[in-house]
């Protein structure tokens, strides 16, 4: 690592447990001024070990940030991040999110992508990755940031797993070859109202492009993605906050609806 090994436990143990009491702390970068990106992916990996160990999840897939332009530009950088699917975080449309289990949470509609192989490399495009995908399906993930006011900079929420928390994935899966993944309208309503529209080609112009990317990534550190995985390939517009006894939905152009009610 690039860090000193105390120096890498002692953050992955202010992240672990800042999630794990439901407590907001200061980020990270405030008192390590020095970390890098690549620091960061070494502290997630970390983070990823020591949630495997201690808490008896496990690995399901991965999810896709920073996927659109505008939030990029805004955080001054040029390319996505990704961060680590576990199984403690699938939700259920069937079964309420509870609050109390998070600290701020917001909710952001995206496309989920199942694989039906191994995935993995330097060099996988678009086509790739369509080709290795069973199914496509309607999803909401929370995000719930462990730093406090949801304020951080890239090196933080890489080294916090991306702000993952929980996902619901719709009941409706389909062959990606049955519609335009490309320009998948869709429309997000709380509470019976409409919150926020939008289309698949917000996520760098086409989710399949934004996966392309992480594969490459995850290959470039000798890793990939597996068949039976699942990916988050990014957000369709900008999360909204909820609260107890709220209810979203989340309609997706030829690929049905997928909700989530939080008490």
């Amino acid at each position: 690592m690039t860090l000193l090994t105390n120096k890498n436990k002692e953050i992955i143990e202010y992240l672990y447990t800042a999630e794990r009491d439901v407590r907001e702390v200061i980020k990270v970068t405030d008192e390590y001024l020095e970390l890098t990106v690549k620091d960061a992916y070494e502290l997630q990996h970390g983070l990823l070990a020591r949630k495997l160990a201690e808490a008896g999840t496990k690995t399901v897939g991965v999810k896709l940030g920073l996927t659109s332009k505008a939030k990029q530009e805004m955080m001054g950088v040029n390319e996505a991040i990704y961060g680590y699917l576990h199984s403690d975080m699938l939700a259920f449309e069937w079964e309420a999110v509870c609050y109390s289990e998070l600290i701020h949470p917001k909710v952001e509609p995206e496309i989920a992508f199942l694989l039906g192989k191994d995935l993995q490399g330097e060099n996988v495009t678009e086509e790739d990755v369509l080709e290795a995908t069973q199914y496509v399906a309607p999803a909401l993930e929370v995000i719930d940031s462990r730093y406090k006011d949801f304020r951080f900079t890239l090196v933080d929420v890489v080294a916090d797993n991306c702000s993952s928390a929980k996902f619901v994935v719709g009941s409706k899966w389909i062959s990606p070859s049955t519609l335009d993944l490309g320009n998948v309208g869709m429309v997000m309503s709380k509470n019976g109202e409409v919150a926020q529209t939008g289309s698949s080609a917000a996520v760098l112009g086409h989710p399949a492009t934004a996966i392309a990317w992480a594969v490459n990534e995850l290959g470039a550190r000798g890793k990939g993605l597996k068949k039976g995985d699942i990916i988050l390939s990014g957000a369709i517009t900008e999360a909204i906050a909820f609260k107890p006894g709220d209810s979203v939905i989340a309609n997706f152009e030829g690929l049905g609806s997928v909700s989530m009610y939080c008490k």
